[in-house]
């Protein structure tokens, strides 16, 4: 449909610190080598990704022909003074327990407030879809963290749920598909669809 934009959201693939389910916001980590072998992914008209290196990385495998567009307000929330620690690491500080209890009302040691996260999320948003109605863009895919990811869909999938609701897996998309009226006045998509990655050989 000439109207329709489709936006989709993928997170970076596996990486070593997720392995050790370590948080994972500002510093990088280097990609699992299975990730190396999942397929691309075609389809789309411009690729936006967050500029830290696990996401251009996963740019890279899953969309070989493109060059990212980079944009700093996709990176994950910056987790401060936790960056690289574990829930073992942390569980017997109180400023965690409380932060885990009530994430927006607590904030990581030097690290960003939920509401400064989502504030430069939507900076991010507004950006994007500013250049997609400019440009006439229809297809557009975005790599970036599972946090912003989560943000998004809490504001634009077609019904409402909370940020906690959303799983966002490493071998899952996202296509969130608009109406180019919607997507200009800020609401929420029409239809929400998942995206399978397969590694190659699979799919």
């Amino acid at each position: 449909m000439d109207d329709g934009v489709v936006i989709a959201l993928f997170r970076h693939c596996l990486t070593m610190e997720n392995k050790r389910k370590a948080y994972l916001g500002w510093n990088d980590s280097p990609l699992c080598p299975e990730s190396f072998e999942l397929s691309p992914v075609g389809g789309y008209d411009q690729l936006f990704s967050s500029d830290l290196q696990r996401c251009i990385s996963t740019a890279k495998i899953l969309f070989p022909d493109f060059s990212p567009f980079p944009l700093k307000e996709l990176r994950e929330m910056n987790f401060g003074k936790w960056e690289g620690k574990t829930y073992e690491d942390l569980k017997g500080e109180q400023l965690y327990q409380q932060w885990l209890s009530d994430p927006e009302k607590y904030s990581p040691p030097e690290g960003e407030s939920f509401q400064q996260f989502t504030k430069r999320a939507k900076n991010g948003w507004r950006k994007i879809t500013s250049e997609i109605l400019s440009q006439n863009i229809q297809r557009c895919a975005i790599v970036t963290h599972g946090g912003i990811i989560r943000f998004l869909l809490s504001e634009f999938a077609p019904e409402q749920k909370p940020f906690w609701f959303w799983q966002i897996k490493h071998d899952i998309g996202f296509e969130l598909i608009f109406t180019r009226e919607s997507l200009r006045g800020g609401k929420r998509c029409t239809l929400l669809q998942e995206v399978p990655l397969t590694a190659s050989g699979l799919g």
